[in-house]
């Protein structure tokens, strides 16, 4: 059984139940500047779908410090973040940006309940009714 003065041993079994606030954003490598690509206004227009309409940042370093949160603060939707946070990765791990940039997934044509409604038109049943 557990002696009374083991407590560091218990405790190490205990899960932490609080979540420490860190921005994670910080400890990831700022990726150096390669040719195309100077200043995040730069890195914007490259990853496409109008960032840089969205997005002011002027310094390099502050740009890649960016976490969701500061996104969020800025007023980008939930789709503009993950795109830029996501291209923003791809470009740490050493790819170009005409590798991994694309445009955003074009509408549906057909919604509704399945084949009740296609390419926007209801379809009516073909069964008989009393």
């Amino acid at each position: 059984m557990f002696q009374l003065g083991s407590t560091s041993r218990i405790c190490n079994f205990i899960p932490h139940l609080s979540r420490s606030i860190v921005n994670r954003s910080i400890s990831r490598p700022i990726p150096p500047p390669r040719e195309p690509i100077a200043a995040p206004v730069d890195f914007l227009k490259a990853i496409g779908r109008s960032s840089e309409t969205k997005l002011t940042i002027e310094k390099w370093e502050e740009f890649w410090a960016t976490s969701g949160h500061d996104l969020r603060k800025a007023g980008l939707s939930v789709r503009d973040r993950r795109y830029i946070l996501w291209c923003m990765e791809k470009y740490r791990q050493g790819l170009d940006t005409q590798e991994f940039a694309h445009e955003p997934r074009p509408k549906k044509t057909i919604r509704g309940w399945g084949p009740a409604v296609q390419n926007g038109k209801r379809i009516r049943s073909r069964r008989i009714k009393n």
